[in-house]
């Protein structure tokens, strides 16, 4: 037979086989076709399946030493050599890590309804940066380590809210800075926001849950408001540091009344049991809406709300257009919905329920209750009422995105 049909035989065979083989007995089946082929065997199976030809006579050595009578050779399957291989760069570098995750977790950005985070910085300048800082590591290990750290490369997805402002990048690193600072003095660390309005009734709500074959949840075909079941109105508070989260959920309007009246909720019921030498709170919320740096209404609730506990509350709101970048969206909410998924949603107690059940494997732990109170909505602040606030703005963008409201009469928790 011509070599040239030696080859293109013995690759035909290999692309057969190949899903079959694992290291090992790839390794010997090549070894086996070049000792049958004789002279020039090892290079013309290395050309035709493209492995080393190295490889090929190892296995060589190793079919000769399967030669020897089985009562003098030990008995053995290892595909490997015990101890072969290099070490991964992790364990040769143990603050690798460490060094990746403290590039990208101030700057981190994400889908609030994917367990996933993705990151802006690409594993090219993420490497070159590491090798900087005496890290020498390559784009292809950046990209493993993200990887099993939980990261993705993901597509472009409508998250931008507003014109960027040319300030965000330094209020990220100004909350991220505040936010460990309160961290080592021991001080309550806490995200807020409202969910997503949901329709009580029998509604289709997304996603698939296992049912009995044939017998799928019945739900209503149009999706119109029940006069009265009305809506809900999940309004959270996402502690950083212990991973745990209070939910109200309203029966009513969505304002800045029932937002610090969740604030004030959590304190109650989890916070000041959880921190009982709190002398301050530091707050991270969005831009708009019921707490936004601009609501006149918040702030003298806020106020009110600091009297009443004697905490220094310290808010730091997200610039425009980056309300997703918040904590509260991607480490509670998300697993709410994932909770909640392709089950109606048929009244407000089982809404509570559902999210006092919601757990995850990190422990995340949510208390839940309703709150069926009246918020009336078009309420007014007057200027009088704003001078009489001790408000302190910060160093930074105090006027609309950083202060802090201080407590105006004793302490009396």
């Amino acid at each position: 037979m011509r070599v040239g049909n030696m080859v293109e035989a013995i690759r035909r065979k290999y692309e057969v086989l190949r899903a079959e083989f694992d290291e090992r007995t790839r390794r010997l089946w090549a070894a086996s076709e070049s000792m049958v082929l004789g002279h020039g065997g090892v290079a013309a199976v290395a050309k035709a399946t493209g492995l080393a030809e190295s490889t090929i006579r190892c296995g060589r050595r190793e079919l000769r030493h399967a030669a020897v009578p089985a009562s003098r050779r030990p008995v053995s399957r290892r595909v490997r050599q015990p101890g072969g291989g290099r070490k991964p760069l992790t364990e040769q570098d143990p603050s690798l890590v460490a060094a990746l995750e403290g590039l990208v977790e101030p700057v981190t950005r994400g889908d609030p309804m994917s367990p996933l985070r993705w990151t802006c910085k690409s594993t090219r300048k993420l490497a070159e940066e590491l090798s900087s800082q005496g890290h020498p590591v390559s784009r292809t290990t950046v990209a493993q380590v993200l990887e099993a750290l939980g990261y993705s490369l993901q597509g472009t997805r409508k998250t931008q809210e507003g014109s960027a402002h040319p300030d965000r990048n330094a209020q990220f690193e100004h909350i991220n800075q505040q936010v460990k600072a309160f961290q080592r003095r021991g001080q309550p660390v806490v995200s807020v926001d409202a969910k997503k309005k949901e329709l009580v009734g029998e509604f289709a709500n997304a996603g698939r849950e296992y049912q009995p074959q044939g017998q799928p949840e019945r739900v209503r075909v149009y999706d119109f408001v029940d006069k009265h079941l009305g809506k809900a109105n999940p309004y959270g508070v996402y502690d950083l540091t212990a991973n745990e989260g209070w939910v109200s959920v309203g029966t009513d309007h969505d304002t800045a009344q029932f937002s610090v009246e969740t604030l004030r909720r959590w304190w109650h019921h989890m916070g000041h049991s959880a921190y009982p030498q709190a002398r301050e709170i530091l707050i991270t919320a969005d831009g708009g809406g019921s707490n936004g740096s601009r609501s006149r209404l918040w702030k003298l609730e806020l106020q009110r709300l600091a009297d009443e506990t004697g905490l220094a509350i310290t808010v730091c709101h997200f610039p425009p257009g980056t309300s997703k970048w918040n904590k509260i969206e991607h480490r509670m909410f998300c697993h709410i919905t994932e909770n909640w998924r392709g089950r109606p949603l048929i009244s407000h107690d089982v809404i509570v329920n559902l999210i006092a059940n919601t757990t995850t494997a990190t422990g995340l732990r949510i208390r839940a209750a309703l709150d069926t109170k009246a918020y009336p909505t078009g309420l007014r602040v007057s200027e009088q009422q704003m001078q009489e606030l001790r408000l302190q703005p910060a160093s930074f963008h105090g006027k609309d995105w950083n202060y802090t409201l201080t407590p105006r009469v004793t302490e009396t928790r």
